[in-house]
C-alpha cells in the first residue's frame, strides 16, 4: 500500500479520492495476525449469517398478543407466551452478539490504530478485511431490524408477563425463584434498551469506538483508519464499475455498505465530522458512486435510498453550520 495515509494530508472535501492500492477484496491474514483474526472470526464473523437468517425469518406474535389482551384466558395467554418465546430467545442472541462487539471492537482497533496506522494497515490486511465484514453485518442487521417494528411490541408483552410473575428460561435448581425472576428482569431491561434504537448494532459500534477513542486518545489514528477504509471501498467499487464484464454486483454492494458505515463512524469519531470542507472524505464522490453502482434489483437492502438514508439519518455533523450548503444539498437530494 506504500504511503497509505500520505494522500490524506491534503484535506479537502472536493479533492480527488486517493487510491491507496489496497486489495481488500482478496486480503488474507498474515501469520502475525492469525491468532487474533481467528478469535475474532469465531466471535464476530461466523455468527453473523445465522443471526441475520433468524431476523429475516422472524414472525410477529401480534395476533396472539392481541387475543390475549382482549380475552386474557389462560389458554390465550399460553398461546401468546409460546409465540413470543422464540423471539425472546432470538433477541437474547442479538444482545449477546452486541456484547461481544463491545468487548472485541477495542481489541481490533488497538491493533489497527495504535502506533503507526500506515504500517498497521499494511501489516494487518486480514484484520482490516475482518473489520469490513463486521461493518457489513452491522448495516444488514439494522436494515432488517427496522423492517420489523413489531419486535419491540413482542418483547414488551414478554416483559409485562415477567412483571406478573411469569418467567421463561429454566433456571438452575440452586437458584431461588425470586433470584431467577430478578436476573430475568434485569436482562430484559438491558435487551429492551438495546432494541429501542432504530439501528442498535450501529449504535453499539459507534458507542464502543467513541469510548475507545476517548480512553486511549486516539481520535486522529482511528479517523485516519476509517478514512483509509472509506477510500479503499470507494476505489474497489469504482474499479469494478469500470470492469463491467467481470463485475460481481454483490461485491460492489458489500463495499458500498462498508463505505457508508465508515463515513458514519468517521463522522462520530472526528471532532469536525465527515462533512466539512476540510474532511478527507469526499462526500460528493461517495454519493455519486452510490447512485451509479447499486444494480441489484433483488438486493432491496442495498438500494440507493437505503444507503443514502443510513448515511443521512445516522450522521452526527451533517446539519452543523460548518457543513457546506452544497454538501447538504447533495445529501438531501
Amino acid at each position: 500500500m506504500g504511503q497509505i495515509l500520505s494522500s490524506f494530508n491534503i484535506r479537502g472535501g472536493d479533492a480527488i479520492v486517493p487510491d491507496l492500492g489496497f486489495d481488500i477484496e482478496n486480503a488474507k491474514p498474515s501469520p502475525d495476525e492469525a491468532d487474533l483474526y481467528n478469535q475474532l472470526t469465531v466471535l464476530l464473523v461466523q455468527p453473523a449469517p445465522s443471526l441475520l437468517e433468524s431476523l429475516k425469518n422472524y414472525r410477529s406474535a401480534s395476533d396472539f398478543i392481541r387475543d390475549a389482551i382482549a380475552s386474557p384466558t389462560p389458554e390465550n395467554e399460553d398461546k401468546a407466551w409460546d409465540a413470543v418465546s422464540p423471539t425472546v430467545d432470538m433477541l437474547r442472541d442479538f444482545y449477546e452478539y452486541a456484547s461481544e462487539l463491545e468487548e472485541n471492537i477495542p481489541r481490533l482497533l488497538s491493533v489497527l490504530c495504535q502506533g503507526d496506522v500506515n504500517k498497521n494497515l499494511e501489516k494487518h490486511q486480514g484484520l482490516t478485511k475482518l473489520f469490513a465484514d463486521i461493518l457489513d453485518f452491522v448495516f444488514e442487521f439494522d436494515y432488517w431490524k427496522m423492517r420489523n417494528p413489531t419486535l419491540q411490541n413482542d418483547f414488551s408483552y414478554y416483559r409485562r408477563m415477567l412483571q406478573r410473575g411469569r418467567y421463561g428460561r429454566a433456571s438452575d435448581e440452586s437458584v431461588s425463584d425470586l433470584r431467577s425472576a430478578m436476573l430475568e428482569d434485569d436482562q430484559a431491561n438491558r435487551i429492551s434498551l438495546f432494541i429501542a434504537y432504530p439501528t442498535p448494532m450501529l449504535k453499539r459500534v459507534i458507542d464502543t469506538s467513541t469510548e475507545f477513542v476517548t480512553k486511549n486518545r486516539l481520535q486522529k489514528s482511528v479517523s485516519d483508519c476509517l478514512a483509509a477504509l472509506w477510500s479503499t471501498c470507494y476505489h474497489t467499487v469504482n474499479k469494478k464499475g469500470a470492469q463491467k464484464s467481470s463485475q460481481r454486483p454483490e461485491v460492489s454492494t458489500f463495499f458500498l455498505k462498508v463505505m457508508v458505515v465508515s463515513i458514519i463512524l468517521y463522522d462520530h469519531i472526528d471532532s469536525h465530522g465527515a462533512f466539512t470542507k476540510n474532511s478527507p472524505i469526499n462526500i460528493k464522490h461517495s454519493v455519486k458512486i452510490i447512485q451509479n453502482n447499486v444494480q441489484v434489483p433483488s438486493a432491496e437492502k442495498s438500494s440507493t435510498s437505503n444507503l443514502m438514508s443510513a448515511l443521512r439519518y445516522n450522521s452526527k455533523h451533517l446539519n452543523d453550520d460548518s457543513t457546506p450548503k452544497a454538501i447538504k444539498n447533495v445529501m438531501t437530494a
